[in-house]
Parts: C-alpha cells; structure tokens; sequence
C-alpha cells in the first residue's frame, strides 16, 4: 500500500504541485493520532522531531491490527474474502477513513474533501486488500 501511495503522490504532485503543497501544510491523521495517544496515556507532548516515527508507527500499526482482525474472520466466514480482498480494502476504507477517523474528530467530514482524496484513499485500501489476502493465502499454504 506504502508504494502504491508513494507512486500516485509522485504523479500527483508532478501534475499539480502548488495544490498538494497546500494541502501537504495538514498534520497526517496518524501524527493526529499519536499525539492525541501521547497526550492521553503519557500526559506529555509529542516532540515535533518523533511525530514522523510516531505517525508511520501508528500506520503499520493500525495496518497489523486490521490484517489480523481480517486474517482471523477470513477463515471463519469465507465471503469476507470476496475479490481476492478488495472487499475487504473497500469496507476498511470506508469504515476507518469515512466513519471512525472523521468521527473521533483526527479529520474533517468526508464531504469536505475533494472526489480525487477519496479516490487516492479507495485506492490505497484497494492495494492492502489484496496484498493482505494474497499474504494470507500464501501463508496458509506454509506447513
């Protein structure tokens, strides 16, 4: 998923740089997010110098959590696999991105956002559905 967003940013940005520069001023929701855990569990502030760390631990790590919930229902109810996980990519972007994330306040409503925002995110989820089935297929197949 990383590569896929690391790829379309690359293009996007050669195709509009002055927006994605304005846009690129917002904190990452995962930098949002460590900080608020870093307030709330440590009662500190983030240090600006370990908020890029923090933000990328809190993407793998929500990364690792989703893909274990998904390893765990897959082989208990198979239609959860449906399109090899793209469905899977599609329910976790709508779910995190669209619901819970806009919901605990870490970004705006969804409508506030641009149609090619939503598609970049559909986008990415789409890629980590599929890796993670094809990793969970593989792994299945290992004694």
């Amino acid at each position: 998923m990383e590569r896929f967003q690391a790829f379309w940013s690359d293009t996007a940005q050669r195709a509009r740089p002055r927006q994605i520069a304005s846009a690129a001023k917002d904190e990452p929701t995962t930098v949002k997010a460590a900080e608020r855990l870093t307030e709330n569990v440590f009662h500190a502030e983030l240090p600006e110098e370990i908020k890029p760390v923090a933000g990328e631990a809190i993407h793998y790590g929500m990364g690792m959590l989703s893909g274990a919930i998904y390893g765990l229902v897959a082989d208990v109810l198979p239609f959860v696999r449906a399109g090899n996980g793209l469905l899977f990519g599609a329910v976790l972007w709508w779910v995190a991105d669209n619901t819970a994330v806009p919901a605990v306040g870490l970004s705006k409503r969804p409508s506030a956002y641009p149609p090619s925002t939503h598609a970049y995110a559909l986008s990415s989820h789409l890629v980590y559905g599929f890796v993670t089935e094809t990793v969970r297929r593989v792994l299945r197949l290992v004694p």
